[in-house]
C-alpha cells in the first residue's frame, strides 16, 4: 500500500532544506509506519534529487516521523529552474512511498 492510506504530512523549506513530517492517521499504524519509513529509504525515494542527507527524528507521542533533508530544494525554492520544487509538492512525492 501507499503511505498516503495510513498518514498525512506537513512541511516546511528553507534555504536546500525540506522538513517534512508524516503523522500517522490511526494509532494502530504507528508502528508500521516507524518500521517501514526510515532515513534510508525516504533517501532512496528522493534518489532523483541530489540529496545529500536525510535525518529522521521520531515523535512516538505524536505518532510521527519528522525528517529534515538536505539537498532536497535543488539550491533553494528562489534559486531552482525546477518548477514546484517547494516542500508541500515533495511530501506528495514521499506519501506514494511504498510501505
Amino acid at each position: 500500500m501507499k503511505l498516503h492510506e495510513l498518514a498525512h504530512a506537513r512541511t516546511g523549506d528553507k534555504g536546500d532544506t525540506s522538513n517534512i513530517s508524516v503523522i500517522a492517521y490511526r494509532r494502530e499504524d504507528w508502528r508500521l509506519i516507524e518500521e517501514q519509513v526510515t532515513e534510508a529509504r525516504v533517501a532512496s525515494h528522493f534518489g532523483y534529487r541530489d540529496v545529500s542527507s536525510v535525518t529522521r527524528y521520531v515523535l512516538p507521542q505524536l505518532h510521527a516521523l519528522n525528517f529534515v533533508i538536505q539537498g532536497a530544494l535543488s539550491g533553494g525554492v528562489t534559486r531552482s529552474l525546477a518548477l514546484d520544487a517547494h516542500g508541500k509538492c515533495l511530501a506528495s512525492v514521499l506519501l506514494e512511498m511504498e510501505v
